[in-house]
C-alpha cells in the first residue's frame, strides 16, 4: 500500500542543472581543493596553489561558453516554472564573465606578489579567500530571489574583509579592512532589514513573484513595502561604493595588497551593480517612481564627489596613485548608475541596462590594465606614488604606452576608442529617458576628469629623474598587462562588439 506522501515527497525533488550552475561551482570547488592542498604542501611548494587557482579560475570562464546557447533556470518552484532560484540568462553570463576574468587577473597579479617575501601574505589562505570571493560574486548575478541574492553578496564579501587585511603585522592593512568590515555589515544589516520587509509584505522571494505581487500589496502593508524597498536601496548603494557610502573606499585600496585593490574595484562593483540591477528593474520595476530619482541623484553625487577627490591627488604633494585610482572608481561608479536610473524613466529598461553592462565591461578591462601596470611600478617603488610614474617611457616605453592608453579609455578620448564608446552609450541612455540635466551633469564631470587622467598621462613621457633603470617584469605580471592590452585595444578597434553583446537580450 503506497503511501499518501509519496507524490508530495516526490514533488518537492528537484533537479539541477549542473551546467547551469557550473562556473560558480567549479570555483568552489577549487577553492576547497586549495584548502585542503595548503595543509600537505611545504613551503617550497606553495606555488602550485597559484598555478591551481589561475587553472581552476580559466575553467570556470570557459564553462561559460556552452550556455550561450539560450537561458537555463534551475531551482525553480514546483508549478511556477518562472519563479527560480537561479537563471543563467545573458545578464548573468556577461557579468560571470566579468567577475571570473576579473579574478583571473587578480589572480595573475598576486602570484608576483606573494612571491615577494616583502608583502608577508600567506599563500594557502590567500587563494582559498579569494576563490571563495570569486564563487560567491559569479553565484550573485544569477541569483533570482532575495535570500539567494544576500547569501551570495555575503559570500563575495566576507573573504573581501580578510584579503584586505591578510598583510602580516601592517597596521595599514588591519585599518583598512576594519573600515571595510564595518561599512559592509552595516550595509548588509539594512538591506536584510529591507528585504525582510519586502518578503513580509509580499509573502515572497522570488524577483519575479515580488515584481507581480508589490503593486497590489494591502493598504495597511504599503508604507511597510515602500520602506522594504527604500532600505533594500540603501544597503545596495553601500555595496556600489555609492556617495554618502563610499568612505571606506581611498583607505581600504591603499591598505589592501594592490591585487586586491584591483579587484575590489572591477568584481567589487560588479557585484553591487549586478544586484541593485536585478533589485530594482526585475524585483521593483512598479516602484521605479521612487528608486529612479534616488539612484538619479546618488549617480551625479556619486561622480562629482568622486572626479574632485581624485582632482585633488596632485603629483606635486606625492599622493599615491593607488589613492588617486580609488577616487577614480568612485567617479566611474557614478557613470554605472546613470542608466540604472535612466531604466525607470523608459520602456526599453533592458536596453537602459546593458549600456551599464557594456560601461563596466569597458571599465573591468582598462582599469585592470592600469592597476597591473602599477603593480610594475610598485615593484620598484613600494610607496607607488604618483611621481615614481616621472619618466616611464624611458624605463619602460611598451608599460608607459599601455598606462597612457588606458587612461585615456577612462577618459574617454582617442585612442581610447572603447572609453569614448561607453560614455556615449551611457549619456544616451539618459538623453534617451528624457533626463537632459544628468547627461549635461555627466559632461562637466567628463571634463573635470580629463585633467587628472591626462596630468598623469603627461606624467609618463616627462624627463626621468636620474637614470632610468630596468626592472624584471615577472612572466604572470607580463601575462596580466598583455592581456589587458591587447582586450583594450581589440575593444577599441570593434566598440560595437561590446555595445552589442552586453545590450542584446539580457532578461
Amino acid at each position: 500500500m503506497s503511501s499518501p506522501v509519496q507524490p508530495l515527497a516526490a514533488s518537492l525533488v528537484q533537479s539541477v542543472d549542473w551546467l547551469a550552475i557550473a562556473p560558480p561551482t567549479v570555483t568552489a570547488v577549487v577553492a576547497l581543493t586549495v584548502l585542503v592542498a595548503d595543509l600537505f604542501l611545504p613551503e617550497e611548494r606553495k606555488a602550485l596553489l597559484g598555478r591551481l587557482s589561475v587553472a581552476g579560475l580559466a575553467a570556470s570562464a570557459l564553462l561559460l561558453l556552452p550556455l550561450l546557447d539560450g537561458d537555463r533556470s534551475t531551482f525553480c518552484l514546483t508549478g511556477d516554472p518562472h519563479a527560480c532560484s537561479y537563471t543563467a540568462d545573458r545578464f548573468t553570463l556577461v557579468i560571470q564573465l566579468l567577475v571570473l576574468g576579473g579574478a583571473l587577473l587578480t589572480a595573475l597579479l598576486s602570484i608576483t606578489t606573494l612571491k615577494d617575501a616583502r608583502r608577508r601574505l600567506p599563500a594557502g589562505e590567500f587563494w582559498f579567500l579569494l576563490l571563495s570571493s570569486a564563487a560567491g560574486a559569479a553565484l550573485l548575478p544569477a541569483s533570482r530571489d532575495l535570500a539567494t541574492l544576500i547569501v551570495a553578496l555575503e559570500v563575495a564579501s566576507l573573504p573581501a574583509f580578510a584579503l584586505v587585511g591578510l598583510r602580516h603585522g601592517d597596521k595599514r592593512s588591519s585599518e583598512a579592512a576594519l573600515k571595510f568590515f564595518l561599512s559592509s555589515v552595516t550595509a548588509t544589516a539594512v538591506s536584510l532589514m529591507g528585504v525582510s520587509f519586502v518578503y513580509a509584505s509580499t509573502g515572497t522571494v522570488y524577483l519575479t513573484q515580488v515584481a507581480d505581487r508589490i503593486p497590489h500589496v494591502d493598504g495597511q502593508l504599503h508604507t511597510l513595502a515602500q520602506t522594504g524597498v527604500v532600505l533594500t536601496l540603501v544597503g545596495f548603494a553601500f555595496k556600489t561604493a555609492a556617495v554618502p557610502f563610499h568612505f571606506w573606499v581611498p583607505d581600504t585600496y591603499v591598505g589592501a595588497p594592490l591585487p586586491i585593490a584591483a579587484y575590489l574595484s572591477v568584481v567589487g562593483k560588479a557585484v553591487g551593480f549586478s544586484g541593485l540591477i536585478l533589485v530594482t528593474v526585475v524585483g521593483l520595476p512598479s516602484y521605479a517612481d521612487v528608486w529612479g530619482p534616488a539612484l538619479a541623484a546618488l549617480a551625479v553625487l556619486t561622480m562629482t564627489v568622486g572626479n574632485v577627490g581624485a582632482l585633488r591627488q596632485q603629483p606635486t604633494r606625492a599622493y599615491s596613485a593607488v589613492r588617486l585610482l580609488a577616487w577614480s572608481s568612485v567617479g566611474q561608479a557614478g557613470y554605472l548608475l546613470v542608466p540604472i536610473a535612466a531604466s525607470a524613466y523608459t520602456d526599453d529598461a533592458e536596453n537602459a541596462v546593458g549600456s551599464t553592462v557594456a560601461y563596466a565591461l569597458m571599465y573591468g578591462v582598462v582599469n585592470l590594465g592600469a592597476f597591473a601596470v602599477a603593480a610594475l611600478v610598485g615593484r620598484a617603488r613600494e610607496a607607488n606614488r604618483l611621481t615614481d610614474y616621472r619618466g616611464l617611457y624611458a624605463k619602460n616605453p611598451l608599460a608607459a604606452l599601455l598606462l597612457a592608453f588606458f587612461l585615456l579609455c577612462l577618459a574617454g578620448l582617442p585612442p581610447g576608442v572603447i572609453g569614448l564608446f561607453a560614455k556615449v552609450a551611457v549619456f544616451s541612455a539618459a538623453v534617451d529617458a528624457g533626463l537632459g540635466w544628468l547627461a549635461v551633469a555627466m559632461a562637466v564631470n567628463v571634463v573635470i576628469a580629463l585633467f587628472y587622467y591626462l596630468q598623469w598621462t603627461a606624467l609618463l613621457f616627462r624627463a626621468p629623474e636620474g637614470e632610468p633603470v630596468a626592472h624584471r617584469v615577472p612572466a604572470p605580471l607580463t601575462a596580466a598587462i598583455t592581456l589587458t592590452g591587447v582586450l583594450a585595444v581589440a575593444l577599441s578597434g570593434a566598440p560595437e562588439t561590446v555595445l552589442r553583446f552586453a545590450g542584446a537580450g539580457l532578461f
